[in-house]
């Protein structure tokens, strides 16, 4: 009996899903072009979908696609160095919406910031320099 190599096994180890599947795809400068994403340790990888209804929950409703076989796939995306691919992945993604308002800062005319302990100070009372800005003072008057 001759030994198959893996190329000629009849029953593979892990077998692909029977049909064409759903592709994301973009707008290209010559027509669609399939979508690639990044795996969770950021390789990258092309996705499929074995159901339109997957495919819409995944990525939202307006998500273009085209149908191709998963062979077919993998001779699209190999010669881009990308020879992985998932069929129906769970996206972790968080769902993108509009960027929180944030509220307008108010321009200030004095470098050092608003005095936040005016109040405790008595009234005519110079400033009281503290952190970085003591340091350097102190080390102007050492050097002059």
């Amino acid at each position: 009996m001759t030994a198959l190599l893996y190329a000629e096994d009849p029953e593979p180890c892990e077998p692909g899903p029977a049909g064409p599947l759903f592709v994301p795809v973009r707008p290209g400068p010559a027509g669609c072009v399939a979508r690639l994403f990044r795996t969770p340790v950021g390789g990258r990888t092309a996705v499929a979908f074995t159901t339109e209804q997957r495919l819409r929950a995944a990525l939202g409703p307006r998500q273009p696609w085209i149908r191709l076989s998963e062979p077919a796939l993998r001779s699209l995306t190999e010669p881009l160095g990308v020879g992985e691919v998932t069929v129906d992945p769970r996206l972790a993604a968080h769902a993108v919406g509009h960027p929180r308002r944030l509220p307008p800062e108010r321009p200030t005319t004095d470098w050092r910031g608003p005095d936040l302990d005016a109040d405790l100070r008595p009234t005519g009372s110079p400033r009281r320099l503290t952190g970085a800005a003591a340091q350097v003072g102190a080390l102007t008057l050492w050097f002059g």
